[in-house]
């Protein structure tokens, strides 16, 4: 983690050094990003959960912006099994059921030729905030509810990564590929997340 703290300040240096050095005003002031969210989850393996990403960057610079990035990620499980408590006796069904959320509010910043008119614009960014993590459990026995467990957590979260648009024309680009390291600490812990997506960017 102090890796990554140490990655993110440097980025962010490096960044503004960029800005100070950009002189031209041609150049894309807005960008905003909505597309599909896979999200790897290190829960001691990872579990795949599908969501949404979107973004708004206001570019300060040619290579330079601020941004706000919002994602959320769902899965549900449910695992069925039986038992027979005594020789000859009734079989017990059990039946549970677990309903997992998590939600990322990140800034900071993006590096990106945003003058560029190359068909393949690669970007970087560098992201820290909050998540939320909601999680939902139920049991059954015999079809009979049998106790309900849920679970909130409000944890630090960050984004290292970035991904590569594709050129459509003047307003907007395709995000052929988004990857991000999504640290998450919840319950005392940090989970060693990962972050895919693709989507589209509007100028």
């Amino acid at each position: 983690m102090y890796k990554f703290i140490k990655a993110f300040c440097l980025t962010a240096l490096l960044s503004v050094g960029v800005f100070a050095q950009t002189t031209t005003d041609e150049y894309n002031k807005n960008e905003y990003f909505i597309g599909y969210s896979n999200q790897q989850v290190d829960r001691g393996n990872f579990n795949t959960h599908h969501g949404f990403e979107g973004s708004y960057v206001r570019n300060v610079g040619r290579y330079f912006g601020i941004k706000g990035d919002v994602s959320g990620a769902y899965r549900k499980d449910s695992f069925n099994d039986s038992i027979v408590l005594t020789p000859g006796g009734t079989i017990t069904n059990f039946r549970s059921e677990s309903t997992n959320s998590l939600y990322n509010f990140l800034g900071g910043v993006q590096i990106k030729d945003n003058a560029s008119k190359a068909r393949l614009k690669p970007f970087g960014h560098a992201l820290a905030g909050v998540a939320y993590n909601r999680s939902k459990y139920r049991t059954s026995i015999n079809g009979a509810a049998s106790q309900n467990f849920n679970s909130n957590q409000v944890g630090f979260a960050a984004a290292l990564g970035g991904g590569l648009d594709v050129r459509v024309n003047d307003r907007f680009d395709i995000r052929a590929i988004q990857v991000d390291y999504n640290p998450v600490r919840n319950y005392g812990f940090f989970s060693n997340n990962f972050r895919l997506g693709f989507g589209i960017v509007f100028k």
